[in-house]
């Protein structure tokens, strides 16, 4: 009777692991991997009975620290934590941070029980929050510029129309060469100014599938026409609370870098896909309540990728590795996603890029849909 009381007590425990949002393994005394919750499943990319078929060293990097944290908590006997570790490998990702708590198992085996709570969300909003701030720089410097460079840009260019009627024929590509660098630069302050505009969004329940369907089209009748774009939707996906015009400028740029960065492949490849992903919640300033950004749309390209040293700057303005772009086009895709309470990321390796931006879904299930 204790033995059937036993193993319906360890059954609960994990059916109560199960439903926790990180994911959690045991690790035996042989350092065999005994116990894996589904959010480890999800994390390692693997069933659990696979999983368990495994060493811990067969899912975490040659070396990791994770594996002499494991001794210390058997010497220890005792609980140890450990922050900003990088798990990744091939297996379940190149850069997988995460905050470690280590527990010995309680029946004194030598096991020891771990709890992996993955740090990029935090991430994320770091990294939005410093993309707003750069696009508050933009937004005074736009503001600036409107004022004290457009007007004597437009009294240069009409002084240069003046004199290309008036100079010889060889002087006369010299005048036109001034008209032509002053409207590029008119146009330049033009789309800067965009981040100047304050006004509230005006919102609405979107079909985002709706939005990623015109977005192809756009694609396919122009600058991709002659690269393979596939989708991967939910169709169960709840309406997303946002501007239908402006989900379709963030998704245009993000479809459009993408083709750029492919379009020399035989094989190139853009993914358009969309998930649900409840339990991501976010505290936002001026509001009491947690946020939930449970809405998942990527944009996903076989290309090069990303140069390294550019990821942690890609949202920031004028970074840009393209040789004539101008840096604003994702600083206004991440402004626009922060505008509507969301998040952007970018995560990139040679053959494997994805831009991933996650928004809040409409509250108000009732409402009628924005549909084309």
């Amino acid at each position: 009777m204790s033995g059937a009381r036993s193993a319906t007590g360890e059954a609960n425990a994990w059916a109560l692991l199960n439903a926790l949002p990180h994911p959690v393994i045991l690790v035996e005394a042989d350092d065999h991997i005994g116990e894996a919750n589904i959010a480890a499943e999800a994390f390692f990319q693997a069933s659990a009975s696979v999983i368990k078929r495994h060493l811990l060293e067969d899912f975490i990097p040659f070396g990791s620290p994770l594996l002499s944290l494991i001794d210390q908590v058997r010497e220890r006997g005792a609980a140890v934590n450990e922050y900003r570790v990088d798990i990744g490998t091939p297996r379940n990702g190149t850069e997988r941070v995460v905050d470690i708590y280590a527990s010995p198992a309680s029946d004194g085996s030598r096991g020891v029980v771990l709890l992996l709570q993955e740090r990029t969300m935090t991430d994320k909003i770091d990294r939005q929050l410093t993309h707003r701030g750069a696009a508050r720089s933009v937004t005074g410097l736009a503001t600036m510029l409107a004022h004290e460079i457009k007007n004597p840009l437009s009294g240069i260019r009409g002084a240069a129309q003046l004199l290309e009627t008036s100079v010889e024929n060889d002087d006369r590509a010299l005048t036109r060469l001034i008209r032509d660098e002053a409207d590029r630069i008119v146009k330049l302050v033009d789309r800067m100014e965009v981040f100047s505009d304050e006004r509230p969004i005006e919102r609405e329940p979107v079909n985002i599938h709706v939005v990623l369907d015109r977005v192809r089209g756009v694609a396919k009748s122009g600058f991709a026409r002659n690269i393979r774009i596939v989708d991967d939707y939910d169709p169960s996906l709840p309406p997303v609370y946002a501007n239908h015009d402006q989900l379709v400028q963030v998704f245009l740029n993000l479809v459009k870098n993408a083709s750029e960065a492919i379009a020399r492949q035989a094989d190139g490849e853009i993914v358009l896909s969309t998930a649900f992903r409840p339990g991501v919640r976010l505290s936002v300033a001026g509001n009491s309540d947690k946020v939930s950004l449970p809405l998942e749309f990527c944009v996903r390209d076989n290309g090069p990728g990303v140069p390294p040293d550019m990821v942690a700057h890609l949202f920031d303005p004028f970074v840009t590795s393209k040789a004539n772009g101008t840096g604003l086009g994702l600083a206004l895709v991440a402004k626009i996603v922060g505008d509507h309470g969301g998040v952007i990321e970018c995560e990139s390796q040679p053959g494997r890029t994805v831009f991933r931006v996650l928004m809040p879904a409409f509250p108000n299930r009732s409402a009628p849909v924005r549909e084309e």
